[in-house]
């Protein structure tokens, strides 16, 4: 009797386990009736009729991330690196996704792959670093092109790793080494060529600057010489109109004889002290004669 109670309570709830789907709000439910295609459940509670109908696919309706395995990838300058990646992916129709392929995890994760190696085949090392984008960007669209009947969508792809090989990443450390030589060397000589630079136009300006103080001296030097002749000139010619002024004057010009006559006198004194040999001048006799006309004058 109680085997008999266990057995029904048993088919019970088998029964009710049957007749009675919960969905979560993360999931679709694939439903089968009889085997064959029956609808979509969507989150919530649903009635589904005892051995006829049954939960066949149960999917993941939020977005999923994918990891792919790192491969081996050769360039298009024949140089191996190991590349794996991420793939975002989501469920956008539950349908598509049972009947339209097997595994939607396992062929998006060999496409992925094989676009992968594609891709990295159509550019060189250098390229592979510098354009991850680009290769992101044409992974997602062949993935998405191929996985359009899964009722899966493609939201996003991103590499993690370009690993080139160890002897490959040695050769780039020696050309790295190489390159930040050659940029030394080149700052080196850049500073050199600006010192050297620097240092001439400071000399060129120094002496720039000596000819124009030099110019500048001899510009004041002949301003100066030029006041100074100007001035004697207006000078000489000041004392000549007032010597001419004066021998217009009645009597000027006996008093300028006798002037002369005077300082005549007076720088002969000094010629014949200085002289070793007595000289006596030819123009004594008139001298003597000028200086009795100039007293009987004066008498």
């Amino acid at each position: 009797m109680f085997l008999a109670f266990t057995l029904l309570c048993a088919v019970a709830v088998l029964l009710i386990s049957r007749t009675f789907i919960v969905v979560p709000m993360r999931e679709n439910v694939v439903k089968e009736r009889l085997g064959r295609f029956a609808g979509v459940l969507e989150p919530g509670f649903h009635f589904m009729l005892p051995v006829l109908d049954r939960a066949a696919y149960r999917h993941e309706m939020r977005e999923q991330v994918i990891d792919i395995p790192s491969q081996t990838c050769i360039t298009r300058d024949n140089i191996q690196v190991e590349v794996d990646g991420i793939v975002y992916l989501k469920v956008m129709n539950a349908h598509k996704a049972s009947y339209g392929i097997a595994n939607y995890r396992l062929a998006t994760i060999n496409l992925a792959q094989t676009t992968m190696r594609s891709e990295i085949g159509k550019l060189t090392l250098d390229e592979t670093f510098s354009e991850r984008e680009q290769i992101n960007d044409a992974i997602i669209r062949e993935i998405d092109k191929a996985s359009a009947p899964w009722g899966v969508k493609m939201v996003r792809y991103e590499i993690r790793n370009i690993t080139p090989s160890k002897r490959v990443i040695e050769t780039m450390e020696k050309q790295m080494e190489a390159e930040r030589a050659k940029r030394a060397a080149i700052v080196e000589s850049s500073g050199l060529k600006e010192a050297k630079i620097q240092i001439s136009e400071g000399e060129r300006a120094h002496a720039v600057n000596l000819s124009e103080g030099e110019k500048q001296r001899r510009i004041n030097e002949a301003e100066g010489r030029a006041a100074e002749i100007r001035l004697v000139a207006e000078a000489t010619a000041e004392g000549a109109r007032l010597v001419a002024e004066a021998i217009r004057k009645p009597g000027g010009e006996l008093a300028l004889q006798t002037q002369l006559v005077e300082q005549y006198i007076t720088e002969m004194g000094k010629v014949l002290e200085t002289a070793e040999v007595t000289v006596v001048p030819q123009q004594l006799a008139s001298l003597k004669g000028l200086v009795e006309g100039i007293s009987r004058l004066r008498g």
